[in-house]
């Protein structure tokens, strides 16, 4: 999380914002020897999250549980050892705020109150560096404002984010180089003076034409990549061509397709999923729920079937595009219709698939930017024999007020599975939706 001594070899003190806890139950053990602060405002509003089936209300409860255990009476007076090598725990009680805060903020909110507890922690330690960590920007900058240090919970931020956005990279190859790979489907990558990671799509650019490749680490050689097509879908450019190849290979159960809107994730998703139905027993596709405005799902009229609805509409949008590939007399388009009213295809809300094991299923996590490192870990450890696991999304459009383009989990499963035998990463840059699509994804 941070050194273990600040420049003076003084240990910190850090004073924990509720955000933090909801995003990693665990947090605790990620402070080294450094003291840690739980504001006792804190406590009010975890208990308004420890109801629910989603990962915030998880966490909730899984935090005061581990909180209980190690609980004792000095939790608020100087503090218990949290373990070997780590600091103490406390919990601080309320205190009045400063009048530079009373006069800076009208309203008595959780926020203020937590800002307000960890000035006063500053102030009843002055030889010692003290630190609020929260994911809210906005309260990190009040704290700034009042000369107080804060920081982002940076445990599970990703350092380096630039092999996830790069293009597909072309290497430059003599033509008779290139004539060997078309002859025999594969080249040694030792020709090469560059290093790639195991299942690393490249283009192999000749004089005059080029081929796909991925680099195969096992066998030190780039292998073939054919374009393949997916239930009336066909790839329009190479990385989409990429996309199917993985998304196809039963090597590879763990996907990430990332991209802005419009370059053809999810539909390439669905496309390979439907090609290869007879293989897995069931299709899964589920995103997560990330209400406008932060309101619940509770604010929507009708049932749970209409209000989760609108979430799921886009899913149900790509579907309806590859039925239109074929007519409704169609042996694949009769097939769609069949598996959807059997509910081997089934869309549903993220939350939903808690607790379940997942047993040769092809499941597709849809804008899974929007999901916590937990949250990914969470869903990939449900995952039984024969399971394929595919997650899209954009890492530069984000809803969660907690979440960053280095913190979210799709950045974190990628970075963190990067060259591993059963994972391929591919990031789509082209737009294929339309022009109008494309031009405004570009300049707006």
């Amino acid at each position: 999380m941070s050194k273990t001594k600040s420049s003076k070899g003084v240990s910190k003190i850090f004073v924990l914002d509720t955000n933090v806890i909801l995003h990693d139950h665990s947090c605790l053990r990620n402070f080294q020897d450094n003291d840690i602060v739980i504001p006792i405002v804190v406590f009010e509003e975890l208990d308004k999250f420890k109801k629910g089936n989603d990962e915030v209300n998880y966490n909730a409860r899984e935090f005061t549980r581990e909180l209980d255990k190690v609980a004792g009476d000095n939790l608020f007076n100087g503090g218990i050892p949290l373990g070997k090598n780590l600091g103490k725990l406390r919990v601080e009680l309320g205190h009045k705020a400063s009048d530079k805060v009373s006069d800076s903020f009208f309203e008595d909110t959780a926020d203020n109150r937590i800002l307000s507890i960890a000035l006063y922690v500053k102030d009843q330690n002055p030889d010692r560096p003290v630190i609020l960590v929260s994911k809210d920007i906005n309260l990190r900058l009040k704290a700034k404002a009042f000369g107080l240090p804060a920081q982002d919970y940076l445990t599970d931020k990703v350092a380096d984010i630039d092999i996830l956005k790069k293009e597909i990279e072309e290497v430059p190859l003599a033509d008779e180089m290139l004539e060997l790979f078309y002859k025999n489907n594969e080249l040694p990558a030792t020709k090469l003076k560059q290093t790639f990671h195991h299942n690393e799509y490249v283009i192999l650019r000749g004089n005059s034409k080029s081929a796909l490749a991925y680099y195969d680490k096992p066998s030190g050689n780039f292998k073939r990549v054919e374009k393949h097509r997916a239930y009336g879908i066909e790839p329009r450019n190479s990385e989409q061509a990429f996309s199917l190849d993985a998304l196809l290979r039963t090597d590879v159960q763990l996907v990430a397709l990332t991209g802005k809107a419009g370059t053809g994730k999810t539909l390439l998703a669905l496309a390979a999923a439907l090609e290869q139905e007879k293989i897995y027993d069931q299709i899964l596709i589920a995103r997560p729920v990330v209400p406008l405005s932060n309101k619940d799902l509770g604010y929507l009229p009708g049932d749970v079937e209409s209000k989760i609805a609108p979430y799921m509409q886009p899913l149900y949008d790509n579907i309806n595009f590859i039925k239109t590939r074929y007519k409704s007399t169609n042996r694949e388009y009769v097939r769609i219709e069949e598996i959807s009213k059997s509910e081997k295809l089934v869309i549903t809300p993220l939350a939903y698939i808690r607790g379940r094991s997942l047993t040769n299923v092809f499941f597709i996590i849809d804008e899974a930017q929007n999901l916590t490192p937990h949250e990914i870990k969470t869903i990939i450890t449900r995952a039984g024999e024969g399971t394929k696991l595919v997650f899209t999304g954009d890492i530069f459009q984000i809803d969660s007020p907690y979440l960053d383009i280095k913190s979210n989990g799709l950045t974190y499963l990628s970075d963190k599975m990067l060259g591993q035998e059963i994972f391929a990463h591919v990031n789509l840059v082209k737009g294929e939706r339309s022009l109008l699509a494309e031009l405004a994804s570009n300049l707006l």
